[in-house]
This record gives structure tokens, sequence and C-alpha cells, in this order.
């Protein structure tokens, strides 16, 4: 049995790519014939910001004489104390990298607005300086460094590495749990963390455009609720402005719920002729496509199910035997 300690930002009930991923490797893992220990950052997040990553450290350096790899699942808050323990100790290490982590907190505390393809070529000041820095030595000090795209593959080829693509996987048939009532009409879901790219505020724009129409956006709902309503949906929206890879998208083409999504990051790689992908930022577009969706219902289902024939190249079995393969030739 190969053990690896997993150092992830996120873990349930924690939302987000990163927590459903760390939840899986530790469940699904033991059958390729790995034992998974994960260290949460929320172990040390009540802590003063000047000790929660020194403390982070330490846990990290305790539980590494234990293991034979260290894999993180971002490059600064976890990676960086994760890269350090691995080199302490000999371990060996491996950054999984499914966003870019200094991008995502320029836009959150920093006032940058720039997209994340633009974000690579320009400078922010010191303190983005910094964070870069750091993470193109996490990156760089990796064993293996593996990206859920190959959009991602191309971003994190820009920092001097050369990354690894292996896809985000999902259940198949996704579980699900239907809710008591749905909404009547033409119905439309969306979730996802409240974070400034994911395009909420604009989704909402449009649909109270069309009184008729209805709208739920979740956050934090259990997995089996939120994957009930995309279920009883008309429509699952995926309005962001930057994706990795999205589990949320790959999940609803698996329940044959029809698809609008932007044509950014990853998602044009799984939508492909499963769905109606429009341009970022582009309040008319998201319109006319729902207006589609709605009005278009022989065209919808033949869309839909070109969708549930693609998503089964993800099915976990299929990625996680990649990774696996992977990581026993490190």
């Amino acid at each position: 049995m190969i053990n690896i300690l997993l150092a992830t930002g996120l873990y349930p009930p924690e939302s987000g790519g990163p927590a459903t991923y760390a939840k899986l490797l530790e469940e699904r893992m033991p059958a390729f014939g790995f034992e998974v220990t994960v260290l949460p950052f929320r172990a040390v997040r009540h802590l003063p910001k000047i000790f929660r990553h020194a403390a982070y450290f330490l846990k990290c350096l305790g539980k590494a004489r234990g293991v034979n790899i260290i894999l993180a699942q971002d490059t600064v808050s976890v990676g960086f104390p994760a890269a350090l323990a691995a080199k302490l100790t000999g371990k060996k290490f491996v950054l999984r990298v499914p966003g870019d982590y200094v991008w995502e907190q320029a836009r959150q505390r920093y006032g940058v607005v720039d997209e994340l393809d633009e974000f690579q070529t320009k400078s922010y000041g010191l303190r983005v300086g910094l964070l870069r820095a750091i993470q193109k030595f996490v990156a760089r000090s990796a064993n293996v460094v593996i990206v859920p795209s190959g959009y991602m593959q191309k971003i994190v080829g820009g920092w001097g590495v050369v990354p690894m693509l292996v896809y985000n996987g999902i259940d198949i048939p996704v579980p699900y749990e239907l809710p008591k009532e749905r909404p009547e009409g033409f119905f439309i879901v969306s979730f996802g963390r409240q974070v400034p790219w994911k395009g909420f505020d604009a989704l909402r724009r449009v649909v109270a455009r069309e009184p008729r129409w209805q709208l739920k956006i979740f956050d934090n709902l259990p997995r089996v609720q939120a994957m009930g309503w995309v279920k009883v949906a008309s429509v699952y929206v995926n309005n962001s402005t930057y994706e990795g890879l999205s589990h949320q998208l790959l999940e609803a083409m698996a329940l044959g719920t029809p698809i609008v999504a932007t044509s950014v990051g990853g998602n044009p790689e799984l939508v492909q002729d499963g769905g109606l992908l429009i341009p970022a930022k582009d309040d008319e577009a998201l319109y006319q496509a729902l207006k589609k969706i709605e009005d278009d219902q022989a065209g919808t289902q033949e869309r839909a199910r070109r969708a549930e024939e693609r998503v089964q190249e993800f099915a976990i079995p299929t990625t996680l035997q990649k990774l696996a393969e992977l990581l026993k030739t490190i």
C-alpha cells in the first residue's frame, strides 16, 4: 500500500471542486493500492492569519514521516507548506493545480479585474508578485504537476513546468435526491461558490427579463440534494468567466439535463456538441441560449443525449486508474 498525505484547502462540508476531489481520493484510492490521509486547511483556519501557514507546515511535517507521497491541492495556502515539508522529509511531492490560486486571490482581495488569460502576462504589484513567486517555486518543486483540463495544461505550462493531464471524474450514475416540489414552468438551476467569476449576478439579471422563468442558485447544499435540483431543472447554466474543469457541469451532463455554458477554460472540452456554448460576459447570448432551450425541445433533448454519451469518458474508475498509474511511476 502506498501512503499519500493529501493537503487540501477545501474539504466537505465545504463546497467546491477541490473539496469534492479530496473526498473522492480518500474514499476511492484504496481500491488502487493507495491509503489517503487528508489534512484540510480548516484544521488551522481558526488561528490568526500570521500563524496559520506555519501551523499547517508543522502538521504536514508531523504527518509526512508516515507517508510515501505528499499531494497538495493548491499552490500556496497548502501547497507551499506541503512543498517545504516534502523537501525536509525527502518525500515525493505531487501538486494538483485545479486553478490559478494567485489569480483567485488577486480577484477577491487585491482589486484585480482581469480574467485568467490576461492575468498571466501582466504585473500587479508586490503582493501579487510575491504570491506568484511562491506559486512558481511550489510548481517547480513538484515531482509531478497534475492539471484537470487541457486549458489548465496551457496555463500551468507557462510557469516553467510540464504538467500532466488527468481529468476530474464523477460517479456515473450521479446520485441525487429529488426535491419535494419543483417550481412551475421553465426552471433554471446553477450552483457554486459565491465568487465574482461565477457570473451569478448576470444570470439573475437575464432571468429577470422573463417573468415566467424561475431560477435557483445553490451554494453549500449537500451534493445529492443539489443534484436533485439539477435533475428536475429545465436547464443547468454555467455562466462563469473562468473554469478549470467543472464537476458540476459534468454531473449535469450525466443527469441528462440540458446545458448552457460559457466557452471558457475547460468548458469547451466537456460540452463540445452536447450543449450550448456562449461567450462569457454576454447577457444577450445567455438570454438567446435560454430561449433556444425553451423553444426547441427536440434539439435540446438531442444535445442532452450527446452530453450523456460524452460524459462516460469521465467516469471515476477511468480517471482514477490514470491517476494511480501516474503516481506509481514517480
